[in-house]
């Protein structure tokens, strides 16, 4: 058994990878400072710690094998208009953190990246050697925290794997989708079809796709975890791997949108509305890497079946409140 912090873990990637750490019976402290995690998310079992990254010092000691950090902002729309809390909470945070970990000697991290890093792609699908190019300041402050990382393995000895996201959806158990606010699509459909919103918004129908609406490559989050536990085992000191984690299959907005109908069974009307700012047309990922390099593979790739499964957390949050 490894002791492991988990910055973030009361988030949703955060809190349903700790809950696969303990269920393979590792020690877990999840270190969160709620500005948009929720305390019940944190898995049973794990400790908690009330705080926030930049004073990761305080807590993280030689005892802890590694980290698994998820803690950021992370609205591509706020980026937009808010780059300096992007910069200030995903890059100096990461900074902090890199910091007190040397400090500490613990020398294995698995970090939270995403698609992106890579802005609008020149091939789908989307492998690790494509360019970067981020297209709104989250995406800038992930690649950037990604160079950092680097610089940490080469000069310090650091055994770090980033993963960079698609889309995550589903649910695992009590841990789901519940942001405040809520930016995700599958939630946000969800909640239209629980009627708490009136219609779901398509921001822009004339991109270059077949339906014109934004296409995206969905990855159920039970999977997306399950890459971090074999990420633990891949982490080479010295080294910094670059894994995508996807399905390699896009789907559109409205073919989102028509899966909800078809599981829940609810009429979702839809409003088009202006693009927004830094929304590339198509994210598709090739997860070759991860299948080689980590020995992944994803076992949950049907859209209708992660759609069910956040229907059926949506509607037990719903019961809760």
């Amino acid at each position: 058994m490894s002791k492991y912090l988990v910055t973030g873990g009361a988030g949703y990637v955060g809190s349903v990878v700790a809950r696969h750490l303990l269920e393979a019976g590792h020690e877990v402290t999840v270190l969160d400072n709620l500005s948009t995690g929720f305390r019940e998310g944190v898995p049973a079992g794990a400790a908690f710690v009330e705080g926030d990254i930049r004073d990761a010092a305080k807590w993280l000691d030689s005892s802890y094998e590694g980290v698994l950090h998820f803690a950021a902002s992370s609205q591509v729309g706020e980026s937009v208009v808010k780059p300096e809390k992007y910069w200030e909470n995903n890059v100096g945070g990461s900074m902090a953190l890199l910091g007190a970990m040397r400090e500490a000697g613990v020398r294995k991290l698995v970090f939270s990246s995403t698609a992106a890093t890579y802005g609008e792609p020149t091939e789908v699908p989307i492998v690790e050697t494509a360019p970067t190019a981020p297209t709104n300041p989250y995406g800038a402050s992930k690649l950037a925290v990604d160079h950092m990382i680097t610089g940490e393995a080469a000069a310090h000895g650091l055994g770090a794997v980033s993963l960079r996201y698609f889309n995550v959806a589903g649910a695992y158990g009590a841990q789901g989708e519940r942001h405040d606010p809520e930016s995700h699509l599958i939630p946000l459909v969800l909640q239209v079809a629980q009627g708490r919103r009136e219609a779901i918004s398509v921001f822009g129908d004339d991109y270059p796709t077949p339906d014109g609406t934004c296409v995206r490559d969905y990855i159920h989050v039970a999977d997306l975890a399950e890459a971090h536990l074999l990420a633990l085992g891949a982490a080479t000191p010295g080294e910094h791997l670059i894994c995508n984690l996807g399905n390699g299959e896009g789907f559109s907005v409205r073919q989102v949108i028509e899966t909800v109908r078809q599981v829940t069974g609810h009429p979702i009307p839809e409003v088009v509305a202006p693009r927004r700012g830094g929304d590339p047309a198509s994210l598709v990922a090739s997860a070759q890497a991860a299948r080689e390099k980590l020995g992944w593979q994803p076992s949950r790739a049907d859209l209708a079946g992660i759609v069910a499964d956040a229907w059926e957390f949506a509607q037990q949050i719903a019961r809760e409140q």
